[in-house]
């Protein structure tokens, strides 16, 4: 039920985001916040170091939160799905794919926002791992 909850409000910020003030080149307060939101979670991803506890909190919180569609350990035969991936696909680019993914989603690929669902500490301890 709290995917469905996930994908119906990603379906309907899709749907605001496309609205008239979109297409006026008029950003919605939806995309101010999802800027912001992105740009907290840069700063925090760029401040972590590679403190082996957080490594392993980020394991943990991975697998509890997304390894129902990537795998326990991100360990995934599945290319478009191996989030192992992310460095070699989108290079220096990949914290803010990562970021912009984790709380916009893919809902179009399958993948739910998180952005209100989860807090910034877990998604750059996920990020860490």
């Amino acid at each position: 039920m709290r995917t469905l909850t996930v994908l119906g409000i990603a379906f309907l910020a899709i749907l605001d985001a496309s609205g008239p003030a979109a297409s006026a080149g008029i950003p919605s307060e939806r995309n101010t916040a999802l800027e912001a939101a992105v740009d907290r979670c840069l700063e925090a991803v760029a401040n972590l170091g590679p403190d082996a506890v957080d490594i392993e909190e980020g394991r943990n919180l991975f697998n509890q939160s997304c390894s129902r569609c990537h795998a326990s350990n991100a360990q995934t035969g599945a290319r478009h799905l191996d989030v192992r991936r992310m460095d070699i696909r989108y290079g220096d680019r990949m914290p803010k794919v990562f970021c912009r993914t984790v709380l916009e989603g893919r809902v179009d690929k399958g993948m739910p926002s998180w952005s209100g669902a989860i807090e910034q500490e877990t998604i750059s301890r996920i990020f860490s791992f």
